[in-house]
């Protein structure tokens, strides 16, 4: 007998009793007393759920370290019919996580893509004043948003907004910036962040609040494989070719770079694993 088969099967199995869980409506998760002066990370998500299935890392820095994090979410999708029910989803996926959700304007950017940048220059500045104006406000030691090549025309846009808005902040400020993947892999990704199946699922139950997103496609219940594969590719990429990979079961890469003299410059010596059980904020080292 092939015992493969049993382990595909289980695996099978479970995805299509999990098609018909509850989506949403979940009770909120503990959450930790965060100090007033304590670190701040931002997501900057593209779409309400993006915080959700690229958080592992913001989500450990609340839960064991105690860090200050923010979404900010940068637009509530294109469907303006849609917008202020992304935004009751939004809330309460956030809500469930324990994570504050702060606004940059009040219902979100529209055409952050490059034909938006292209085609209405004044919308495209005005995004970028407002951004830069609200990380001043802010001020967070770690700020996170996808790569400039997450396939995604959105994605990609706010890759550039964000560098954008940086490059308008006086010289002196620097931060550490974690770029995320989701519809495009990273080339070259740096940091491989294991999650305990605890915190993974967590971030498939926030994501369920995004209902009618999930109702067209569940990729809530493939995030879990999403952050299986990562572990074949980050134990190589992230620790070198043919080198010993991390016996994680889930994990997210990540590119780590820190902002800093106007540019983003590299910050890691090496690739970084960070175990479940090991210190998140050793990405600030």
């Amino acid at each position: 007998m092939n015992n493969y088969l049993t382990y595909v099967k289980a695996l099978s199995s479970a995805f299509n009793a999990a098609i018909d869980y509850e989506l949403g409506g979940l009770k909120p998760c503990p959450k930790p007393e965060i100090a007033p002066d304590a670190p701040k990370v931002i997501m900057f998500a593209p779409h309400p759920d993006d915080e959700c299935l690229i958080g592992g890392l913001a989500l450990r820095l609340l839960r064991e370290a105690k860090w200050k994090v923010i979404n900010a979410p940068v637009t509530l999708g294109s469907n303006k019919d849609r917008k202020l029910a992304r935004l009751e989803e939004l809330t309460g996926a956030m809500n469930y996580l324990g994570i504050e959700n702060k606004s940059i304007v009040a219902k979100g950017f529209d055409k952050i893509n490059q034909s938006g940048k292209e085609n209405d220059p004044e919308n495209w500045a005005y995004a970028v004043e407002e951004v830069a104006k609200y990380l001043l406000r802010e001020k967070p030691e770690l700020i996170i948003f996808p790569h400039e090549l997450d396939w995604n025309s959105t994605h990609i846009g706010v890759y550039y907004l964000l560098t954008e808005a940086l490059s308008a902040l006086p010289k002196d400020f620097t931060c550490r910036v974690l770029l995320t993947q989701f519809w495009g892999e990273i080339y070259n990704p740096n940091v491989m962040v294991e999650l305990s199946e605890e915190d993974l699922a967590d971030l498939v139950a926030a994501t369920t609040f995004h209902v009618e997103e999930v109702n067209r496609n569940p990729y809530h219940l493939r995030l879990p494989a999403m952050m299986f594969d990562a572990v074949r590719r980050g134990g190589e990429v992230v620790g070198g070719q043919g080198g010993d990979v991390p016996s994680y079961n889930f994990a997210t890469n990540y590119l780590l770079k820190e902002w800093k003299n106007g540019e983003l410059v590299d910050c890691l010596a090496k690739g970084l694993f960070i175990g479940k059980d090991e210190d998140p904020t050793v990405i600030m080292n």
